[in-house]
């Protein structure tokens, strides 16, 4: 193959399901070896030995991104069986819609725990890897709740801004390493990202929302491809997309 992606070893927060398990999926038929982290090791060990059976390359550790032990022994893990790490897809996040009124305080930290701690565990452990083999390859994954604000979704908002204004700083930051960055922006896309919310008129409104626009997570699978698969020497720097029938 010479897509840019066989061979590469690809290191996935949240892979359990959604948006990282269909990246695994993608990413291994495409030749590429994935190390799948998340916090529910029966999901990820199932998803490492189906792709395994099928001739892929592929390795399951428990990880919790708000542990910045664990994202290390994750991206550690990963040079010390495959000898390097070409790419992270920092892809964990939470979305427990709420009006702030509301006052769900431990839903925001746990929010900003997951979707900016998180990212920043993952650089923490992938970057110094990188510099190293002068190459490497970083994928933030905001959202379209990155460029525009709702109401109920202020919080996971700003996590979503938090992440593009970091990703920019990385991007300037590792010229020097001729190391990539990325920073992929999902509209609707059918996973398990609505049911973290907890108020019951927020959670039926945006299930709604979903049921009518959401296209499969497969969508950002290719995206991500795409991005990868591209001649070492273009940088693609952002990429949002929607449901052509999303109007926000």
């Amino acid at each position: 193959m010479s897509n840019n992606i066989a061979g590469k070893v690809i290191v996935i927060t949240g892979a359990s399901s959604g948006l990282g398990e269909a990246a695994a999926r993608h990413l291994s038929t495409q030749g590429a070896t994935v190390v799948l982290g998340a916090r529910r090791a029966d999901r990820i060990q199932a998803l490492a030995d189906e792709l395994v059976s099928r001739g892929g390359k592929a390795l399951a550790i428990m990880t919790d991104v708000t542990n910045r032990d664990q994202v290390k022994q994750l991206v550690d893990t990963a040079v010390q069986t495959f000898g390097r790490i070409d790419v992270l897809i920092n892809n964990a996040g939470l979305m427990p819609h709420s009006p702030l009124e509301r006052l769900k305080t431990d839903e925001w930290d746990r929010m900003i725990d997951v979707n900016i701690k998180g990212v920043l565990y993952g650089i923490a452990a992938a970057l110094p890897h990188m510099k190293q083999q002068m190459a490497g390859h970083i994928i933030n994954v905001s959202s379209v709740a990155g460029h525009k604000v709702t109401p109920a979704g202020a919080v996971y908002a700003a996590t979503k801004h938090a992440v593009r204004a970091l990703s920019e700083g990385l991007r300037q930051e590792v010229k020097p390493y001729n190391i990539r960055t990325t920073i992929i922006s999902p509209g609707a896309v059918a996973t398990e990202l609505p049911d973290s919310i907890t108020e019951p008129d927020v959670s039926a409104r945006i299930h709604q929302f979903y049921a009518a626009v959401a296209i499969p997570a497969d969508s950002f699978a290719r995206v991500v491809g795409f991005a990868i698969s591209q001649p070492d020497e273009v940088d693609i720097n952002e990429i949002l997309f929607r449901p052509t029938r999303q109007e926000l």
